[in-house]
């Protein structure tokens, strides 16, 4: 093998390895000779060919097959002095000692059958998310990147509670691409796939074959990326992977149950990388979203169950009492759709509360007038004694209020009993409180976003 066909094979090693990799690992290079099937290099260090043995090894072995030439084994070699030295041998070995006694492996597969990616869901495309005010900017974000164009922001990370539409968004955006730019390589799977795969590879001694799979996609998908926290190989592979990719400049897409700074035993550097692009919070869902999401699922069962009708109030009663979690919204609707279809009743309010009792009393609100007031006091920065206190200062009676009116909203408490909650006011006190922050919110825009706020971590 000549220099300049290794000066052409390393351009390949570049786009397979990622600027920062090649810069630092494959750069520093030199090729000396091709003796009985053995590609001996010259390195700078003895660390450095050791690291190179064992995380490079089978990619380089690979492209060097693959261009033609007939290459068993790899060996690297220090210089000192102008003399050889062999890496980590005695004055007594031969002057060449191999560190990377690999095979060469046969080609890998195409891609997308070398590794079967995550199932898509049907049923999760654009045309079937509702889009609310706590998800706008990730369907905005979603839909920008599944246009398949130049990349933007990389990555996009999502990230969210249970069942507020993360994976949901993640497969739309696989669909949308399979449609949009079938050509490109899309690779959607979960972060436990990913170990999988990793561990995988290490086992069977194939890792060249997972890292020219998962840097020969043209957008990587991973969904619940926490699983990874802790697992420090398959954060190290997860982490060499994302630069390679975003060096090619491939678009990465992730999924998280929490923002990438807060979840634990996630290594900083990986945290970095994550945070570096658009990071999107898909908040909890409000009433508006819920009943939205409600009415979009009776129109797909309308053709289902097409004789059954629901009473008016059933599902704003829905949306306002399963507050926390959409997937067990929906499949309390769908057990509700399937039991009126059995019994051949109207959905009414007294069939939907015997038919989900046991889901209507595990999703009663466990929220209490105290914690409200405390979470009030803490937003305004005033103390709870003035918001339960005589004390008229606007300053304390409109966040006294705002309480209030929470209190009616999130609460099974009578106006009475909030109002001795409130110093022993009366009943009329507290309706008053409550009908004044319903006016506002509809023409104070920064009342409005305060009583948002203060739902939205009180659901939290």
């Amino acid at each position: 093998m000549t220099q300049e066909k290794w000066g052409q094979l390393r351009s390949k090693l570049l786009k397979a390895v990622g600027r920062n990799n090649f810069t630092t690992w494959i750069e520093p290079l030199e090729f000396q000779e091709l003796q009985d099937g053995v590609a001996i290099f010259s390195v700078p260090t003895n660390f450095m060919g050791n690291y190179v043995s064992q995380n490079f090894a089978d990619l380089i072995l690979y492209e060097l097959n693959t261009s033609g030439e007939s290459v068993q084994r790899l060996a690297f070699q220090t210089a000192a002095n102008s003399s050889v030295r062999p890496v980590q041998i005695s004055e007594t070995k031969p002057t060449v000692t191999t560190t990377a006694a690999v095979s060469a492996p046969e080609t890998p597969p195409n891609v997308l059958e070398a590794l079967q990616a995550a199932p898509l869901d049907a049923r999760f495309t654009f045309d079937s998310f509702v889009v609310g005010k706590p998800n706008e900017l990730a369907h905005a974000a979603a839909r920008r990147v599944s246009e398949g164009g130049p990349v933007t922001f990389n990555p996009l990370v999502l990230y969210g509670g249970v069942g507020l539409g993360k994976t949901h968004l993640m497969h739309a955006i696989a669909w949308e691409l399979k449609t949009r730019r079938p050509e490109l390589n899309v690779l959607y799977l979960s972060a436990e796939q990913f170990m999988y795969r990793f561990v995988q590879a290490l086992r069977e001694r194939r890792m060249m074959d997972f890292k020219h799979l998962f840097r020969s996609v043209d957008v990587l998908m991973v969904d619940d990326v926490q699983f990874i926290a802790g697992k420090d190989s398959t954060q190290e592979e997860f982490f060499h992977t994302f630069n390679a990719l975003v060096d090619q400049n491939k678009q990465i897409i992730i999924s998280a149950d929490r923002a990438p700074g807060e979840i634990k035993d996630l290594e900083e550097r990986v945290k970095s990388r994550l945070q570096c692009g658009l990071v999107v919070d898909l908040h909890p869902t409000d009433y508006e979203l819920r009943l939205g999401i409600l009415q979009n699922k009776v129109q797909q069962y309308s053709s289902t169950y097409p004789d059954l009708t629901i009473a008016d109030g059933v599902l704003e009663f829905l949306a306002h009492r399963i507050s926390t979690n959409v997937r067990v919204l929906e499949g309390a609707l769908t057990r509700l759709f399937a039991f009126a279809s059995l019994v051949g009743r109207e959905i009414d309010m007294e069939l939907t509360q015997d038919c989900l009792a046991d889901v209507l009393r595990a999703s009663e609100r466990k929220i209490t007038v105290e914690e409200i007031q405390r979470k009030v006091s803490e937003y305004y920065n005033i103390r709870m004694s003035d918001i339960i206190g005589p004390k008229r200062l606007r300053s304390y009676a409109r966040p006294r209020q705002v309480a209030m009116y929470l209190c009616k909203q999130l609460t099974s408490r009578s106006l009475p009993e909030i109002g001795r909650r409130f110093g022993g006011r009366d009943h009329t006190t507290v309706m008053h409180g409550v009908k004044r922050i319903e006016e506002l919110k509809l023409t104070d825009g920064q009342i409005a976003e305060d009583v948002e706020m203060l739902r939205r971590s009180l659901e939290a």
